[in-house]
């Protein structure tokens, strides 16, 4: 008896055998994980849903600005979620890439051993303008478009917008970060000056989208699916949430969007097919003239007119373009 009891030991109980123990911990390590991944993108799914139940009977411009807010505010979430842990940073650095810049590379704004260097003069002078012609477009040049071209009046303020706030606004707020000796790099990287589509996309046009589409989409896709397939589940991903914004607060075009960044997926695994690199597709002037054509050509499936017409000429006016 007393043998069994040294063998067992006084309370009768065993430690459980090595591997046992092994797959214990990997369980236990799996679980934290899962709870720490639940955490890191819990507000992309609450923030929407709740802007979608609560402001669904708002205006369209309303509707519209919450759910791309509420998006936003959960992708910026899951970006700084995931980078927060690995990088050592201050505290502060954490609330102002949270609340005092819109780029999505949460890597590069956190460490601070990435110190770009100090902005030149032609920098700020780029900046400075485009958010003014952004003004110029928006609050004076969409009013000399007669009211019968709603079209036009609601194109000329999107491109304001687009040049007030990504060309021109991000971009200052880029530029004083650097002053700080913080790693924010602009939005937008001189688009017109791609050569192919896939330069367009992957390394001038709205930069903050293209670093979270890769991080969290490709890379992960990439494990399971091979490049061409990846790289279309990300233009899919887009072209939906394009859809969620666009479509839904405008109640007409469903699909529109979704359908040009598919497009625009498969114009990209076009050029770098052998067929588009015999034809010369992604580089000189059939380069630009073919990014020009998938790019520009089917934009209206992007903003379609029920957008232009119920969401953005609204806005316009409730802003006083108008």
């Amino acid at each position: 008896m007393k043998i069994a009891q040294l063998r067992t030991g006084e309370t009768g109980w065993q430690a459980p055998p090595a591997q046992t123990m092994h797959t214990t911990g990997r369980v236990k390590s799996f679980e934290s994980h899962r709870s720490v991944a639940f955490i890191g993108w819990l507000p992309l799914v609450v923030l929407p849903s709740v802007a979608a139940v609560s402001y669904r009977h708002s205006q369209p411009w309303v509707f519209m600005w919450t759910l791309a807010i509420s998006i936003y505010l959960g992708l910026k979430w899951v970006t700084w979620w995931t980078a927060q842990k690995p990088i050592a940073h201050s505290a502060w650095r954490s609330a102002a890439y949270l609340l005092a810049w819109p780029g999505m590379d949460a890597k590069s704004f956190l460490d601070k051993t990435n110190r770009p260097p100090m902005p030149r003069f032609r920098d700020w002078f780029w900046a400075i303008s485009e958010t003014a012609l952004g003004m110029i477009f928006l609050w004076f040049a969409a009013r000399l478009f007669p009211q019968e071209q709603p079209l036009l009046r609601g194109w000329t303020g999107m491109l304001g917008l687009i040049l007030l706030l990504h060309f021109g606004s991000f971009h200052i707020a880029a530029l004083l970060w650097q002053c700080l000796g913080v790693g924010a790099s602009p939005i937008m990287s001189a688009p017109l000056r791609s050569r192919s589509l896939s330069e367009f996309w992957g390394k001038r046009w709205n930069l903050g989208f293209r670093q979270l589409a890769h991080d969290l989409v490709f890379v992960p896709a990439h494990k399971y699916l091979q490049v061409g397939s990846a790289t279309i589940l990300v233009f899919l991903i887009s072209g939906l949430l394009h859809d969620l914004v666009i479509s839904a607060p405008a109640g007409a075009g469903y699909g529109l969007p979704t359908a040009y960044f598919l497009l625009q997926g498969v114009g990209v695994l076009l050029e770098r097919s052998p067929y588009g690199k015999q034809f010369g597709l992604g580089q000189g002037i059939r380069g630009r003239l073919y990014m020009v054509m998938v790019v520009a050509g089917p934009v209206f499936w992007l903003f379609h007119p029920p957008f232009v017409k119920r969401v953005i000429i609204p806005f316009m006016q409730a802003i006083h373009a108008l």
